[in-house]
C-alpha cells in the first residue's frame, strides 16, 4: 500500500545480525527502503545485506558496537557514504544476562545489559539527531524496540526487564524533546516471540503453562511484527510520537 511505502527512505537497524533486526531488515527493504545493518558480528550483517541485494533490495552491512561512541559514529559515516543520509533509526540491539534474579547477577551482568539495551539507545539517538540537523533533513524518525517486560515481568529477568522499562520511558522523554529537531520517537514492544533472548523460557518445560496466560493462546511469530513495524517506519505514523505499540497477543492485559 502506498501509505506504508518506504521508497526513498534510508533506515539504519542496530543489532541486525540475528533475531528481530535480521528479520526487520528484509521487511523494510521489501517495502522499498535502503537499509544499513549494524552489529558486532559484521560477517553476518554483510551476508544478510547480500541476501537483500540478491532479492532486488538495497542494503549494506557494517560493523557496529552500540556501546562505543567511536564505533557508532563510524557506522553512521559508513552508512551515509553508501546510501545517503539516514532518515529512520531502529534501536534494536539488545542482550540479556540469562535467567537470573537481582541477587544472582554481578556488576558485569548489570553493566553489560544496561549499556547495550539502554545507554546505547540514547547514544545512537543523539548521534542520529545530530546527523538529521547536520544534513538539514526536514524530519527524522526513531523507533526503539522495547518489550512487554517494561510493564509486566517474571522472576529471573533482571536486569533485562529494568532496561526495557527504562527504554520505554526514554521513548516518552525523547518524544518530548526531539521534535524541536524535526525528529519523532516511538517504540515497538513485542511480547514473547522465539528469539535468542527468549529461547531459554519458550523452549523450557514452563512454556505450555506460560502460554495459557496469553489470551490468543500462542507465542508470537516474527511476521506478527511486520505490520506494526511498517506503520512506525513509514509516513503512515506521521502524527504518532511517544507511542508504545504493543504486539503481544493481549499478554499484558491478561488476568492475574
Amino acid at each position: 500500500m502506498p501509505l506504508f511505502d518506504l521508497t526513498g527512505k534510508h533506515i539504519a537497524v542496530t543489532g541486525a545480525s540475528s533475531g528481530f533486526g535480521h528479520h526487520f531488515a528484509g521487511v523494510l527493504a521489501a517495502a522499498g527502503a535502503s537499509v544499513s545493518l549494524g552489529a558486532r558480528r559484521v560477517e553476518r550483517v554483510e551476508a544478510r545485506a547480500e541476501e537483500i541485494r540478491a532479492a532486488g533490495g538495497s542494503a549494506v552491512g557494517a560493523t557496529l558496537d552500540v556501546t562505543s561512541r567511536e564505533s557508532a559514529e563510524a557506522f553512521f559515516a559508513a552508512a551515509e557514504a553508501d546510501l545517503g543520509p539516514v532518515n529512520v533509526l531502529i534501536n534494536n540491539a539488545g542482550i540479556e544476562a540469562g535467567a537470573k534474579t537481582y541477587m544472582m547477577i554481578d556488576e558485569d551482568d548489570w553493566d553489560s545489559v544496561i549499556d547495550t539495551n539502554l545507554k546505547s539507545a540514547w547514544l545512537m539517538s543523539k548521534l542520529f539527531t545530530e546527523r538529521v540537523v547536520a544534513n538539514k533533513l526536514k524530519s527524522g524518525n526513531i523507533i526503539n524496540v522495547s518489550s512487554i517486560t517494561d510493564t509486566r515481568t517474571i522472576k529471573g529477568q533482571f536486569p533485562y526487564a529494568v532496561s526495557k522499562g527504562g527504554l520505554t520511558r526514554m521513548t516518552e522523554v525523547l518524544a518530548l524533546e526531539a521534535p524541536r529537531f524535526g525528529v519523532r520517537v516511538n517504540a515497538l514492544a513485542p511480547g514473547y516471540i522465539l528469539t535468542d533472548v527468549s529461547r531459554i523460557l519458550l523452549e523450557s518445560d514452563m512454556a505450555p503453562e506460560f502460554m495459557k496466560g496469553i489470551p490468543l493462546r500462542r507465542f508470537g511469530e516474527f511476521d506478527d511484527l511486520d505490520g506494526p513495524l511498517l506503520l512506525l517506519a513509514s509516513d503512515a505514523s506521521s502524527y504518532m510520537n511517544g507511542s508504545v505499540v504493543v504486539v503481544d497477543g493481549g499478554h499484558i492485559c491478561a488476568s492475574l
